[in-house]
């Protein structure tokens, strides 16, 4: 460990041992690169993300009730309606002819249920396509809620709920397809998305960060902070998700044209150029933008975009930089290129920095990284 090193661990412990985190403080420590060491990561991601107040004090009192709160999350979705759950104390309630699967009132409760399959359907079929190439999301997971696993229990899980409804073979297929092709209605509509498609390749990212903490208390219950973090970052992003709010002000396609814009000011040739040949944002920007990046770069590289992400009080105004330095590592050839050409370029999910990736990867998996955008990350990257 370098001294440079070392001491940037120190700064981030100073800030991070005051009685009060100092906000400015840590911004400006995180978007220079936030160290794997310590759980350091992990902690500022949950701060920038309004997971954990300034105040230390009260960070074990609000950790034990939102993870007492996810485990109760837990035990009210997987109950099937009209199963009695005599070891948690929910009483039964009887299935009488107004509440039955084939009771066709839209507030019955079984309607709900069916409605939810759906969704459950979706996150299914996004769960199976996330990071298929890599170890650590293909294994179990060293902390599974005993509460689904228990044999005693009468539950039926998330996943039995999948396994009885009809599965189209092309949405379940082991690759990691991506937003624009997972299915016919995607393919005819680059800029098209359901409320909830996608969402895997933010949370991915969350989730990995958390259970990879070196703090095996927090590791623990990684998948309840997971939650929580992800709702609050869905908060700000989930705009980009509704349809309904597109040509908004707040939409995706605003913030679309507004990457052209940016692009405008700093490059006024390759806009000229795209503009040209006709080539809009919304055949590029639109995976980009909702995904925060996730598809475009390796894993190390996403998680280290996040951390500047993350801590940028404007946020995503500095998505958009991020996506004109894309577009600019790429002009010589955009601006040589063809339509053809350079649709196949923008639209393929390249990985931006590999070519100035310098990355030595020994038998103990630490992955060494600078990802020729400014950006340095060094730390343990395990299950590759």
């Amino acid at each position: 460990m370098s001294r440079l090193h070392r001491s940037r661990i120190a700064d981030f412990q100073e800030v991070l041992g005051e009685p009060t985190v100092a906000l400015g403080k840590l911004r400006d420590l995180c978007f220079s690169g936030i160290p794997f060491d310590g759980g350091l990561r992990c902690l500022c991601w949950k701060i920038l993300l309004n997971y954990l107040p300034l105040e230390r004090a009260l960070w074990s009192s609000l950790l034990k009730k939102q993870r007492e709160l996810y485990s109760q999350f837990l035990k009210e979705m997987i109950i099937q309606p009209g199963i009695a759950k005599a070891n948690l104390g929910v009483s039964r309630e009887d299935v009488t002819l107004e509440d039955h699967p084939l009771n066709p009132n839209p507030d019955s409760r079984w309607n709900t249920y069916f409605k939810d399959n759906e969704v459950l359907l979706q996150i299914d079929k996004d769960v199976r396509r996330l990071y298929p190439d890599m170890a650590f999301f293909q294994r179990p997971t060293d902390y599974p809620c005993l509460l689904i696993l228990d044999p005693q229990n009468e539950f039926e899980t998330l996943r039995k709920r999948v396994e009885q409804t009809t599965l189209k073979s092309q949405t379940v297929a082991r690759n990691r397809s991506g937003v624009t092709n997972v299915s016919s209605p995607l393919k005819s509509s680059p800029n098209s998305l359901s409320e909830y498609e996608g969402m895997n390749e933010i949370v991915g990212p969350l989730y990995y960060t958390f259970a990879t903490d070196p703090n095996s208390e927090w590791k623990e219950h990684a998948e309840a902070d997971t939650f929580f973090c992800f709702t609050n970052l869905m908060a700000e992003i989930r705009d980009n998700f509704i349809k309904s709010l597109d040509d908004s002000q707040c939409g995706i396609t605003y913030k679309m044209e507004k990457v052209y814009s940016t692009l405008k000011e700093k490059d006024v040739e390759l806009y000229l150029k795209l503009q040209e040949q006709n080539i809009k944002p919304q055949f590029f920007a639109f995976r980009w933008l909702t995904l925060l990046l996730s598809q475009e770069f390796l894993l190390p590289d996403v998680i280290r975009i996040w951390d500047s992400l993350f801590a940028d009080d404007k946020r995503f105004d500095f998505l958009l930089l991020v996506c004109c330095a894309m577009l600019t590592l790429i002009r010589d050839q955009l601006l040589e290129g063809d339509f053809t050409l350079n649709m196949r370029l923008l639209q393929v999910r390249i990985k931006y920095c590999r070519h100035r990736l310098q990355c030595k990867e020994p038998s103990n998996s630490t992955v060494r990284r600078d990802c020729g955008m400014g950006m340095s990350c060094c730390g343990e990257v395990p299950g590759f």
